[in-house]
């Protein structure tokens, strides 16, 4: 997976996430990776990181898209089906090649 498209992933999700462990898990990587990228969200001013004023544990964090998140989400998403509609068109030529060959 491109390093864009595990930032879109976390863009699309950030508001849902229940953990960083449950996120990691979910999307197939470490919840060091997860962190790392998280943490450059926030410092890009994507997400907004808030700490539960509740909560018991002072590791629950409720995180919240911006508007230069949301931003940045629809850039990433037009790229990435820009991408898919490639490899879709370049899929379909080759199986088009492959059954003008089985004909001759």
């Amino acid at each position: 997976m491109h390093q864009e498209e595990l930032t879109l992933q976390i863009l699309r999700k950030s508001e849902s996430i229940e953990s960083q462990p449950s996120l990691a898990k979910e999307l197939g990587y470490s919840v060091g990776k997860v962190n790392y990228i998280l943490k450059a969200l926030i410092e890009k001013g994507y997400i907004k990181a808030q700490n539960f004023a509740n909560s018991k544990s002072k590791k629950n964090y409720k995180y919240l898209l911006t508007q230069k998140g949301l931003e940045e989400k629809i850039s990433l998403t037009e790229k990435f089906v820009a991408r898919k509609k490639k490899e879709y068109d370049e899929l379909t030529q080759e199986l088009q090649a492959y059954r003008q060959s089985e004909i001759v």
